[in-house]
């Protein structure tokens, strides 16, 4: 191979195939149209003499040889790129970029309004995204630059993720105000559901994979006890929701509790076990540890995730 006629461009396109097994979004991400992403996957296939990627159904999977490339391509673009930015300043006052967090609802609720309010009158044309948090790997997508920062609690990292604790929370339970089940037994809101009144009521859990258990179970479980789940659903919000209109149950971190209890009509207790403290940590690729851009961001959430405890 003439390393001396090869276009690098070529290694942007392979890089976006990779991540997104599709020549219209690889396209989008480096922009390109699909003929010109299909023109320069015919120069790589005839370069490496694979076909690098092969059709199954709506996907362009990869082959062997392309899984094989997939790392060393990855890291030689970031390589270039943080040579090419070592210097490069970053101003929100004119900055154009576009940010992409990972996180659950609750901090799109939490934290995404007051991280707005914050940031539009000092970085008018800075575009913040956030998706939902995956079941799947959090850190492969940061990995993969398909996000700037993960919230998430207190999780095990690979050696290049980068971490910082923004907050501690845990859960409270919720019911709607006036429970049936729980004013007639004497029991006041900032009070603790005994455990026998707690398993005695159907509940709501917030089960991204549909899993019936919680960091409360085990807990019960030691003490012989199990509580009844009726329902499970994807997000916090829906807890909230479900309990405000229903006689079941809740627990939600404390922090949203306190957001949406006044304008749902929510009482907020004491679990009758205390689950562990959750740890609110934001994540980054240390390849953008000393990114200008990434810096600043971290910064913004730093100052808007201070809550009273």
């Amino acid at each position: 191979m003439n390393l001396a006629a090869f276009d690098l461009n070529l290694l942007r396109v392979f890089d976006a195939m990779m991540l997104e097994r599709s020549t219209v979004r690889a396209g989008e991400r480096v922009g390109l149209s699909q003929p010109a992403v299909s023109s320069a996957l015919g120069r790589l296939r005839s370069i490496l003499g694979d076909e690098l990627f092969v059709r199954d159904g709506n996907r362009m999977m990869p082959t062997p040889r392309a899984l094989q490339l997939k790392e060393p391509v990855r890291q030689a673009l970031v390589q270039i790129e943080l040579a090419l930015t070592a210097n490069a300043t970053f101003d929100p006052r004119t900055s154009t970029r576009s940010f992409m967090l990972i996180g659950s609802d609750y901090f799109s609720a939490l934290l995404m309004p007051k991280l707005a309010a914050k940031v539009a009158p000092v970085a008018p044309s800075i575009t913040l995204q956030m998706i939902d948090h995956p079941s799947t790997d959090v850190f492969g997508l940061l990995s993969d630059d398909r996000a700037d920062i993960a919230l998430d609690r207190a999780l095990e990292t690979p050696e290049w993720i980068v971490s910082h604790k923004l907050f501690r929370s845990w859960l409270v339970c919720i019911a709607r105000r006036g429970h049936p089940l729980l004013g007639p037994k004497g029991i006041k809101p900032g009070e603790t559901i005994p455990a026998d009144v707690f398993c005695a009521i159907p509940q709501v859990l917030r089960s991204a994979d549909g899993a019936k258990t919680g960091t409360i179970d085990p807990a019960l479980e030691r003490l012989g006890l199990s509580r009844k789940v009726a329902m499970t659903v994807p997000h916090f919000q829906a807890v909230a929701l479900a309990v405000a209109t229903s006689e079941l149950l809740g627990s939600i971190p404390a922090h949203f509790a306190r957001l949406v209890a006044e304008r749902l009509d929510l009482d907020i207790f004491i679990p009758p076990m205390e689950p562990p403290a959750m740890d609110v940590t934001m994540y980054w690729h240390r390849r953008f540890d000393r990114d200008a851009g990434n810096a600043w961001l971290r910064e913004q959430l730093v100052a808007v995730a201070s809550f009273d405890p």
